[in-house]
């Protein structure tokens, strides 16, 4: 093989320091072996398994943008409350009091979920208290099935890891979703049923607080469900 020039050779030096400033480190000079680099094999990461905390949820969560609830709300509803509870209350969606404040069950609703909560000897503090979905849904209609399934993974991850033994499912969507189970909440609610992802723990569904203000008389039958749950706390 003929010897380059000095010219020549300069020529192919800035070649090769040309492409060494774009980032390519494993071209071979005149006379040289390629060196191949060892490069590592990334997997992408599973958000789900960083989410250690509460707090962590949230920031997984971030600015929600995953579906059309996002349009119209004025906040995230997160959830609050004890999280170390025993005792969770899951309900449908926030309404336009949660919306303009952040926090579930601040309304009329939510004043009368607090005394059912006193009535069981408890404080509110003591429980947590979140939704299926976490944006309000435009005039106070159900949560929609691929909305709930944008929601689902925040809220079951908050269940993982506040690990409630027992939860409350406020209204019909919160039992389907919790449940597992279709059908009118009469027929669901009254008796436990198993979480439908984690059976070790129990679900007692129940009607709504916002039903209960325009159905007083429900109010007993929604006692009789808590004095259950009531029991089983001890």
């Amino acid at each position: 093989m003929a010897e380059l020039t000095e010219q020549e050779q300069f020529l192919v030096n800035e070649y090769f320091q040309l492409w060494k400033e774009a980032g390519v480190e494993d071209l071979a000079g005149p006379g040289q072996r390629p060196q191949r680099t060892s490069r590592k094999k990334t997997r992408p990461t599973d958000p789900q398994r960083q989410v250690r905390t509460l707090e962590d949820v949230q920031s997984w969560l971030g600015d929600c943008r995953r579906c059309r609830l996002c349009e119209g709300r004025h906040n995230i509803v997160f959830g609050t409350g004890n999280p170390q509870a025993k005792l969770m209350f899951v309900g449908e969606g926030p309404g336009a009091d949660e919306d303009a404040r952040g926090e579930p069950f601040v309304g009329r609703a939510g004043q009368l979920l607090t005394k059912i909560i006193e009535a069981m000897k408890l404080q509110r503090g003591e429980v947590y208290i979140a939704n299926v979905v976490k944006c309000r849904p435009p005039k106070n209609r159900a949560p929609l099935p691929d909305e709930i399934d944008n929601c689902l993974p925040f809220l079951r991850k908050q269940i993982e890891i506040i690990q409630p033994t027992w939860i409350v499912a406020l209204g019909l969507y919160a039992a389907n979703t919790l449940t597992g189970h279709s059908g009118p909440i009469s027929s669901l609610r009254g008796r436990f049923h198993p979480l439908s992802w984690d059976p070790s723990r129990s679900v007692m569904p129940t009607y709504h607080p916002a039903y209960l203000l325009r159905n007083p008389a429900a109010k007993k039958i929604v006692w009789e469900d808590m004095k259950q749950v009531k029991a089983k706390l001890g």
